[in-house]
């Protein structure tokens, strides 16, 4: 059998950057599709986050309230991406929200106090892992809320959403995408590496057994809750690159930001990967 090229200690040496990694791969003839695709996420992602950097600057300066809230399925890649997002940003002008379950005095309070405590101060940006949107689908699809308790929230969403407009908030709504295989695949993942077994739970294994309940209430929510002043974007995930990548233009593509012009990438998104939701009888996932 004809031994493949290699690289050589002494090539790695005398590399210093990935341009001239790539540059040798290719002078002695090594399939590097995978490395390349890598490589090539990597310079994009990178240069997306320069303008993220450029946008959290405008944000402070302006003192906008800027909310971005991650929704989908389990394991549909809204922790992943949100980590890209914020990677090199200015946490000082910046914060993560992920809650847990409510505490006993919270369950006795108005259904939207604790995330109103969490919204953005005047020039910051604030990422919701999960949101008040958990009583739109999680909660009575587990029956962790009453029927009741449904009703009422699918009634006061749309105002409070427009409350928060009328006052200036700017909110982007995220639903992430993803097959019942791509799920299922992502789940035995999680559970056979042990750095990620952690995030796999009851509730986890629930949503393949329950996934048309989840697929029902996803789609009450968009009938009710997809507004003008706040409308939800869909993004295809299946492909976790891809869609951080493109959540990010969608992103950057939203705002008149200082230095927009001089970007080094598209802020364009892929029209086929992010989308407005729509009514039609096409269903997503």
């Amino acid at each position: 059998m004809k031994e493949l090229p290699k690289l050589t200690i002494e090539d790695f040496e005398n590399i210093t950057s990935n341009k001239e990694l790539l540059q040798r791969i290719k002078e002695k003839n090594i399939p590097i599709d995978k490395v390349n695709k890598v490589l090539s996420y990597e310079e994009e992602l990178r240069r997306l986050q320069i303008e993220l950097v450029k946008l959290q600057h405008w944000v402070s300066k302006n003192k906008k309230r800027v909310v971005i809230i991650f929704e989908g399925r389990d394991a549909a890649g809204k922790g992943g991406t949100i980590r890209r997002f914020k990677e090199h940003l200015n946490p000082r002008s910046m914060r993560v929200v992920a809650l847990a379950k409510p505490t006993d005095v919270e369950r006795g309070q108005w259904y939207f106090r604790r995330y109103i405590r969490r919204l953005p101060n005047p020039g910051e940006i604030v990422f919701f892992d999960r949101s008040w949107y958990n009583r739109a689908v999680v909660e009575p699809v587990m029956g962790f809320c009453s029927e009741d308790e449904y009703q009422k929230f699918m009634v006061q969403v749309p105002e409070f959403e427009h409350m928060l407009y009328e006052d200036g908030t700017i909110i982007i709504k995220f639903w992430f995408s993803i097959l019942k295989e791509e799920q299922l695949a992502r789940f035995e993942s999680r559970i056979a590496t042990p750095l990620k077994r952690w995030k796999f739970s009851p509730v986890d294994q629930k949503g393949q057994e329950l996934w048309d309940k989840y697929t029902h209430y996803r789609e009450l929510m968009f009938s009710k809750t997809h507004t003008s002043y706040s409308p939800w974007i869909t993004v295809k995930a299946n492909n976790k690159q891809i869609a951080r990548l493109e959540s990010i233009r969608y992103v950057l593509s939203q705002f008149e930001y200082d230095g927009k012009e001089e970007a080094l990438t598209t802020l364009l998104p892929d029209p086929n990967i992010v989308m407005r939701y729509y009514r039609s009888s096409k269903r997503l996932n």
